[in-house]
């Protein structure tokens, strides 16, 4: 096996080398290399161009009635996908969604109609096979015209299991799922995974409330760990606390878990240092906006909220969020000069 890495697209090619055109080999066995840049991946390393060249890929010995199964370009989710059908004989086509993952590809149609099509005249997928199912994931549904891909491709779209581990027993069972295998999960392991890349993209924000925090004990207007920790651990609270705890709180809504989670770190920071009514003010209007802005974030991550759900929830409480945080700003700026003047 090689890996090659193509300088213009910096796209890694996990195949044999194979004459130009043809299907190349997807190694279901990965290296502990793998294993290495997923952990850095997931904070962070590459993100945005660790992705896999778009292609049709063989995993096994697949015949012209073997399965086809879709898949986007982000390795990890092609690696995750070569990993679990270890022993099994597939084609599968790696769809270009810029290297994001199918749900979030759907949502930004990247996994979807138009691209299924393009993949199906490239590849000669027509030519290789003799049946005309492609098998999707669950999740890249949203993004999905069925009838259209029929009609464009002569391919009968089939939606598989939402986690890639079920299909062996979807296969099995002539490609019916059970209520099981259509059943959305986001476990605590689920969460625990994507939640080093949050706090990783929180980084700019964290630098801030450090700094902001700093200010406020330099002036004297508060002693350090009255001054950093409530402001700081807001950033905590809503990167790490609220995905690792998300059933936990109340609400559907992404914005409004969060908002309930910063108004509880608030209460706690004015219950635990002694306060006066502009800091109780300060720290009631400028945490819990901070942390639903984070665990809004945190909506990229899960499957939990819909395309249109994020953008129901973008457009109806963006501006109260503002509004709320620069309430917040307003009154720190006041209890800087308050502690600038003594």
């Amino acid at each position: 096996m090689v890996l090659i890495q193509k300088q213009k697209t910096r796209a890694f090619s996990i195949a044999t080398i194979t004459l130009p055109g043809s299907p190349k080999d997807l190694i279901p066995l990965l290296s502990f290399r793998d294993r290495v840049e997923h952990l850095l991946v997931r904070i962070g390393w590459r993100r945005r161009r660790y992705i896999v060249e778009p292609a049709l890929y063989r995993i096994g010995s697949p015949m012209p009635d073997s399965p086809v199964i879709v898949t986007a370009n982000y390795k990890l989710t092609v690696d995750t996908v070569r990993a679990a059908c270890a022993g099994m004989d597939l084609w599968v086509l790696v769809l270009d969604t810029r290297g994001i993952n199918v749900w979030c590809a759907a949502g930004k149609g990247t996994f979807g109609t138009d691209e299924i099509e393009r993949m199906v005249r490239t590849s000669r997928l027509t030519d290789i096979v003799k049946h005309r199912r492609l098998i999707l994931p669950q999740l890249g549904a949203p993004g999905v015209s069925a009838h259209r891909v029929k009609k464009i491709t002569g391919f009968t779209v089939i939606y598989g299991p939402v986690r890639i581990a079920d299909l062996r027993d979807f296969l099995a069972a002539d490609m019916n799922a059970t209520s099981d295998m259509r059943h959305v999960r986001f476990t605590l392991s689920d969460r625990i995974s994507v939640t080093p890349i949050e706090l990783v993209l929180s980084w700019q924000l964290f630098l801030a409330a450090a700094l902001a925090g700093l200010g406020l004990w330099a002036i004297h207007a508060a002693p350090f760990p009255a001054a950093v920790v409530p402001l700081v651990g807001a950033v905590l609270m809503g990167a790490v606390v609220v995905p690792l705890a998300l059933p936990l709180f109340p609400f559907r809504s992404f914005v409004l878990k969060g908002a309930a989670a910063g108004l509880l770190w608030a209460l706690l920071m004015i219950a635990l240092f002694p306060v006066d009514i502009l800091t109780a003010a300060r720290h009631l209007t400028l945490l819990p906006p901070v942390v639903a802005y984070l665990a809004f974030n945190f909506t990229g991550s899960t499957a939990f909220t819909s395309p249109s759900g994020v953008k129901a929830e973008i457009r109806w409480f963006t501006w109260p969020l503002l509004l709320w945080f620069a309430a917040g700003v307003i009154l720190y700026f006041a209890e800087l000069i308050r502690g600038w003047l003594g």
